[in-house]
């Protein structure tokens, strides 16, 4: 409790670390419903799975854009401003999601939504890393994401029970309501930025290049892509095998629960060990874990032994999450640094998200369902075989 607590003259305070992570649970509960039925979303609007994964990958594509073109802005403007206001617009955005049912309005909805996720996630993470003492950055990252991942526990599990009873459209309703509560709690917080640069790095080509000079950055770059990789597995294309297999749609929430679940439990456990016994290690184990359960799930028929099988493998995932952001931060030389090359960073999230939609899309063009999982289970070894050359950083830190 020490990091969400401290005495101060005998009162109890609430941290700024620990103010972020209730925003956090408010955020991250509004994406677990919105998430949960989105593939069932745009299945409704192009009736084809395949379909389904090239546009969700188009979106990709904007924010790996959005990520690099708005550096400059990330630089520039308050970072607690920007949060509110992409927290804000987003809560509108999914009010408008709840009454439309135009096809092109839904597209330029995607798109405006595409871009406040780019400023909201830069903005946030940059905030965590500001409000971080160095010798509790590991644990308060962590820390995020166990709170993120309460909301993924509980979130697609009511969205699921909404989504039979009620349909889709209300689970927009309900999202923007969480986006507006949390954008208040959040306003009223006083957390403040002084992290802005005056001279700004306009060139966002030069920027690019740069970012990728740097062998510590990319190997950490295409780390943090694959844990985003595998989260299209579980988000996009398991939904779909849930509906092919004609088992009750209310099973993609359950499903999504339960996945979430491991994350809860062994995140921040997994994040103290790696201060003491080094990255590398988390990362070689996570994915190594991932692609040996994405390949015993194609020899299995069961779609109830497939979906414990993947819960199954969100214990390597605990390993990664963590791992990769605070890894990015620990390999990072100041601030500056910071504000310059965290929005490219996060562009990771948008390549493994791009592939990971990409390729099986084209397979499933050809093969059923099921041939996606050797497809996950050799990128997650490939990406096993990265970890190994990540640079191993140990925090030795007290407790």
């Amino acid at each position: 409790m020490g990091v969400l607590m401290r005495k101060h003259h005998g009162t109890i305070l609430i941290t700024g670390i620990a103010r972020l992570a209730v925003t956090t649970l408010l955020v991250s509960l509004s994406l677990a419903f919105v998430d949960t039925v989105w593939a069932v979303y745009l299945e409704s609007f192009f009736e084809n799975a395949s379909l389904v994964g090239f546009f969700s990958a188009f979106l990709s594509v904007l924010a790996f854009v959005f990520f690099f073109v708005f550096v400059p802005l990330i630089e520039k403007v308050n970072k607690v401003k920007l949060y509110f206001v992409s927290v804000f617009l987003s809560g509108v955005v999914y009010l408008v999601f709840f009454i439309n049912r135009n096809f092109i309005i839904f597209v330029i909805l995607s798109v405006i939504i595409t871009a406040l996720y780019s400023f909201r996630f830069t903005s946030f993470g940059i905030i965590v890393k500001d409000k971080s003492d160095k010798k509790n950055l590991s644990r308060n990252v962590a820390l995020m994401f166990v709170f993120a991942n309460i909301s993924w526990v509980i979130g697609p599990l009511i969205a699921g029970l909404i989504f039979v009873e009620f349909g889709i459209p209300v689970i927009f309703l309900i999202s923007s309501v969480f986006l507006f509560l949390a954008a208040f709690l959040f306003r009223i917080s006083k957390i403040h930025d002084s992290n802005i640069e005056r001279k700004i790095n306009t060139r966002v080509f030069e920027n690019f290049f740069e970012f990728f000079k740097d062998k510590d950055r990319v190997v950490t770059y295409i780390l943090q892509a694959g844990v985003a990789f595998w989260w299209v597995l579980i988000y996009l294309y398991i939904p779909l095998l849930i509906l092919e297999s004609n088992i009750n749609e209310s099973w993609i929430g359950i499903f999504l629960f339960a996945v979430a679940v491991p994350l809860i439990i062994f995140e921040y456990s997994f994040a103290k060990l790696s201060e003491k016994y080094g990255s590398r290690k988390f990362f070689e184990a996570g994915f190594l874990i991932l692609s040996f359960i994405a390949l015993l799930s194609f020899f299995f028929s069961n779609i109830f032994v497939i979906l414990s099988l993947l819960v199954l493998a969100s214990v390597g995932v605990a390993m990664l999450e963590p791992t990769a952001e605070s890894h990015f931060f620990d390999i990072l030389k100041n601030k500056k640094e910071e504000n310059r090359f965290y929005g490219p960073y996060n562009t990771s999230l948008e390549v493994g998200l791009v592939i990971g939609k990409i390729i099986p899309a084209i397979f499933l063009l050809f093969l059923p369902m099921k041939y996606i999982f050797p497809i996950f289970s050799v990128f997650m070894f490939l990406l096993f075989l990265v970890a190994k050359k990540s640079r191993n950083i140990v925090e030795k830190r007290k407790s």
